[in-house]
């Protein structure tokens, strides 16, 4: 299974079929993961991310139930819970901003070290992960606030979103609309 944020939020089946990511929050938790894929995310940044600053009653419920809907969704990715969050127990090169981050970092390094054609490929890959078409940022609003900022903050930590660094210019990541 891969996974697609550059866009559209997309899961893709093993057979590249794409699943239905259907609701506003339940885009927004899948993108929360997946920005964080093989760590563990805490659930007031979930519940934040997903409700904004209007969080039900029953935050911690209202966010396990959005869980349980993501797990039927993923059969075979494992989120797993733990006492300091949640996290999508998958391989971070399974989704297209990762791929992103790591082909763009790839391509700085190689120009820098004077392999402008390797670059300019490498750079090539790295846009061709962008999703054209009308269906760019389907993102709830409280999850899409930010994650501009948070993926062009890249390099600290190994390049990684949310590290650091900024990326190459790709164009609007929050454009789009937003569902509930």
């Amino acid at each position: 299974m891969r996974f697609g944020v550059l866009g559209a939020t997309q899961a893709y089946a093993a057979d590249g079929s794409v699943l239905p990511v259907t609701g506003g929050r339940l885009r927004a938790l899948l993108v929360l993961l997946l920005l964080d894929a093989g760590r563990t995310v805490a659930p007031r940044r979930l519940v934040d991310g997903v409700y904004g600053d209007r969080p039900p009653g029953q935050a911690a419920n209202a966010l396990q139930s959005q869980v349980s809907r993501l797990r039927r969704l993923l059969p075979g990715v494992p989120v797993e819970f733990g006492p300091a969050g949640y996290r999508l127990a998958i391989d971070p090169q399974r989704v297209d901003v990762h791929r992103f981050t790591g082909l763009a970092g790839a391509g700085r390094a190689a120009l820098a070290a004077g392999d402008p054609a390797g670059a300019a490929a490498l750079l090539r890959d790295a846009l061709a992960l962008r999703q054209p078409g009308p269906g760019r940022g389907h993102m709830a609003g409280p999850a899409r606030a930010g994650t501009g900022d948070r993926l062009a903050a890249g390099a600290d930590r190994g390049g990684r979103p949310g590290c650091g660094a900024p990326l190459p210019a790709a164009g609007p990541l929050t454009r789009g609309t937003s569902g509930g």
